[in-house]
């Protein structure tokens, strides 16, 4: 089935928090444009994580609409349409929070391709654009480094081809080579799929350098609560 015409991911007057009389970010609209990067900066507590998670289809928000190529958003989380779910890759801060330490390096990237029914055997390709060794496939989470682990998360990200990537604050346990290596391999991504990708970050200088354009949340662009 070809894949639908990439317009944006768009969040449209979102409030959404986990009160509906206190809610993280009120009434805040971001779009994140095919083939380009979208930095969002702003302090702790500010709601950048919570615009992450409504954009990935992961928290419904108390009100607003999110667009996924035109098409509404009705459905969160596990309700969601595959296809929609799909379409989303996000790479979160914690890699250790975001990998069951049961699994190996190579189980972890295989999951959403195991999940959604798809073959397999594109974890080796998968590993080696994060430029991670056959070796160190057969490892669990706690004989890896941090960005190791990163490394791996961001090939499950990209396992299923996501049309949109979403990296919340993921290169925060990163020294700057790892940092510099994972982005450039996103950039790559981009180059070759027209993905859009939102960049999400305390550092604007990091932003300043990834991003097409840069907006900024802050408190003033919430609710107090």
């Amino acid at each position: 089935m070809p894949r639908a015409v990439l317009t944006g991911l768009r969040a449209d007057a979102i409030t959404a928090g986990y009160h509906p009389r206190h809610p993280v970010v009120t009434d805040y609209s971001l779009t994140v444009h095919p083939g380009q990067t979208a930095g969002l900066a702003g302090p702790s507590g500010s709601g950048k994580s919570t615009v992450a998670r409504v954009l990935a289809l992961l928290h419904k928000p108390f009100a607003g609409t999110v667009h996924l190529d035109d098409v509404p958003v009705t459905r969160y989380r596990g309700r969601a349409p595959r296809e929609q779910r799909t379409r989303i890759g996000i790479l979160f801060q914690q890699p250790r929070l975001s990998v069951d330490p049961r699994m190996t390096l190579r189980t972890a990237i295989a999951e959403p391709l195991r999940a959604n029914g798809r073959p397999v055997d594109r974890v080796d390709e998968l590993a080696d654009l994060v430029m991670l060794t056959p070796e160190l496939l057969g490892r669990r989470p706690h004989e890896v480094s941090d960005g190791q682990l990163q490394r791996a998360c961001l090939a499950r990200a990209l396992a299923l081809r996501p049309a949109y990537l979403i990296c919340d604050e993921m290169t925060t346990m990163l020294d700057a080579s790892t940092t510099a290596a994972l982005v450039a391999v996103i950039r790559d991504y981009q180059r070759r799929t027209g993905a859009g990708v939102l960049a999400i970050s305390h550092d604007t200088a990091l932003l300043d350098r990834w991003a097409d354009r840069v907006v900024r949340l802050d408190h003033r662009a919430t609710r107090p609560g």
